[in-house]
């Protein structure tokens, strides 16, 4: 079955940086677009971003862009966000996903405090 396991987060200041990974299983990873998704206490479940299958093409929600970078290794199946110049709006849970669906993992956390 489809399993994505998302990692990386933390707490961290204001202008810092963190890289997520979320290690996908379970389906032909090359085949799906791949999507970051946030969801943050009081308020609605926001795109963040996304990688074709090929990795040649990514889109980004205009909050992250210039900031948060997505990149994916189809030989070990994971897809990154580097993410920079944090802010603390960017505090939320960060799912992976295939695109057009649900995202199914625990997701992780990211903190941006002082």
């Amino acid at each position: 079955q489809v399993q994505l396991v998302e990692s990386g987060g933390g707490l961290v200041q204001p202008g810092g940086s963190l890289r997520l990974s979320c290690a996908a299983s379970g389906f032909r990873f090359t085949s799906y677009t791949m999507i970051w998704v946030r969801r943050a206490p009081g308020r609605e479940q926001e795109w963040v971003s996304s990688i074709t299958g090929d990795g040649g093409t990514t889109n980004y929600a205009a909050s992250v862009k210039g900031r948060f970078v997505i990149s994916r290794d189809n030989d070990k199946d994971i897809v990154y966000l580097q993410m920079d110049n944090l802010k603390p709006e960017d505090t939320a849970v960060y799912y992976c996903a295939q695109i057009g669906r649900a995202p199914r993992g625990q997701g992780t956390q990211v903190t941006v405090s002082a």
